[in-house]
């Protein structure tokens, strides 16, 4: 079809884990709160001195603007720094909109919660059971794969293809039917491999239960009942307010200043797997909701076994970046800090990256948000702080060791993590390398150090990238997992 592209992976999901797409479209929820409203609510200083901190590292990383939220004991804290676009600044402030990328994913999944409680929809049931001419390359995967494949990013196909279908009402489901041709690249079920276009299915099914644009289905489902007047995926009302531009280095000048990058809109085919745009402090009142008991000021929205059970693994885990997974419950992350349970989920569009964690059983949420590709540094550096200084807790690391050796050549070879893009392993008599190639050039990669049995480290964007070599059932390396995607080995 024409002005579609297949295939093509995007350098977001090579750079970054929790690749997000998305734009304009209607939800029926207004954005609530007025420009001259907004600017009556100057931004607090974070408690413990973490207003620093941010500053320092976005100054360090150069990060222009960013914006952090928290729900400790009940309280809210939410405060906003830098500007919004180094070009047209504004100052970012606690209602600032941002791009949240791939933590969108979360709200389709709360979506689907609420439609499985009220027995609109069945997580075991397969998808053909509400896309009758669901098809992908894989005849038996297109028969046999399930909705409850789908939000655990176990279907196993390449789920990294952008196909551009236009802005109107049908844009999803465009997307899906262009999905016929999208290769199998790890059998059903299996594994954990981060999965976009598994997640615009999940949202194409919403959309064929509720009998509205997945849109509007989340506005009713998910934004409205929770109070998220700030919240939205309607450009025309985004570009309306104060709302954070993405900003990349210049291309081949690590030391240059950050500038502008675009486009800002992305394709709305992507909306279900993060097209949608929010602030921090509407982040947090979607954090307390998932924190609670499934209430909103005294109005049932979710039962609380259900909301619970969204946060139980019930697919299996992994490596995304520069974190280990226990698993995956319904779209949220989980995994465990200090011996405590956290869901999160991170997000990335163009030049926009954001996090955010729960701890449940402490009832509380942080929220980062910034408009630089510096920014998932910023985030996890940020988010280790704010849990160390509240909680006393620290997400674990997988620190790497000494150097991989002429004793894993085993996983020498060339892995492909999609059309025009191989991950290379190579080894000298010293040390085995990791190079990430797009169309014949060398975008990035760095020396492998062991990390644990199949598992190593990767320098990823200033953080340690886990790698990890994936076994088939004979007990040969058949993919590598790099940002939290399976790649499978050339033959």
């Amino acid at each position: 079809m024409s002005g579609t592209r297949r295939g093509r992976v995007s350098r977001r999901v090579v750079l970054t884990s929790g690749v997000a797409v998305g734009a304009a479209a209607a939800v029926g929820v207004p954005l609530g709160i007025a420009a001259s409203h907004r600017d009556q609510m100057p931004a607090a200083a974070l408690p413990n001195g973490l207003d620093e901190l941010v500053r320092t590292r976005m100054a360090e990383l150069k990060v222009p603007g960013a914006a952090v939220g928290i729900l400790a004991d009940g309280i809210e804290h939410v405060a906003g720094f830098g500007v919004t676009n180094v070009k047209h600044p504004l100052p970012v402030d606690g209602d600032t909109l941002f791009q949240t990328g791939s933590i969108g994913k979360t709200y389709t999944g709360t979506a689907i919660a609420r439609l499985v409680e009220d027995g609109r929809l069945d997580l075991g049931a397969p998808v053909r059971t509400y896309l009758p001419g669901f098809r992908v390359a894989d005849d038996r995967v297109s028969r046999e794969v399930t909705v409850r494949h789908l939000v655990t990013h176990t279907a196993g196909w390449f789920g990294d293809s952008e196909i551009e279908t236009g802005d109107g009402d049908d844009a999803l489901a465009r997307y899906v039917e262009m999905m016929a041709t999208l290769p199998q690249i790890a059998p059903l079920g299996e594994h954990f491999s981060y999965n976009n276009a598994a997640l615009c299915v999940a949202g194409r099914i919403v959309e064929v239960v509720t009998g509205q644009t997945y849109e509007a289905a989340i506005g009713a489902l998910v934004l409205a009942p929770l109070g998220l007047g700030r919240t939205s995926f309607f450009a025309k009302d985004i570009m309306t307010e104060a709302f954070a531009a993405g900003h990349e280095l210049p291309p081949g000048d690590p030391g240059g200043e950050p500038e502008p990058v675009t486009p800002w809109a992305l394709p709305r085919s992507g909306n279900p797997a993060g097209g949608m745009t929010s602030s921090a402090r509407d982040m947090v009142r979607y954090g307390r909701f998932h924190l609670g008991d499934g209430s909103v000021d005294g109005t049932r929205v979710l039962g609380a076994a259900a909301l619970r059970g969204m946060q139980e693994p019930f697919g299996p885990g992994g490596s995304e970046g520069p974190f280990m997974l226990d698993g995956i419950g319904l779209t949220w992350h989980v995994t465990t800090i200090g011996g405590r349970r956290a869901v999160m989920h991170a997000g990335s569009t163009n030049g926009q990256q954001s996090n955010l964690v729960l701890v449940p059983e402490r009832g509380f949420a942080v929220v980062v948000l910034t408009n630089a590709g510096a920014g998932l540094r910023l985030a996890v550096d940020v988010v280790d702080q704010v849990l160390d200084r509240f909680l006393g807790l620290r997400f674990p690391r997988m620190a790497g060791g000494p150097p991989l050796g002429p004793e894993n050549g085993e996983y020498v070879g060339d892995y492909e993590f999609g059309p025009g893009t191989v991950l290379s392993v190579g080894a000298s008599p010293d040390r085995m390398t990791l190079s990430v190639v797009q169309n014949g050039q060398e975008v990035m990669g760095g020396p492998l150090t062991q990390a644990g049995p199949d598992r190593a480290v990767v320098p990823l964007l200033g953080v340690e990238g886990i790698t990890e070599f994936v076994r088939d059932r004979s007990g040969s390396v058949a993919w590598v997992r790099f940002s939290g995607r399976l790649a499978p080995r050339r033959r």
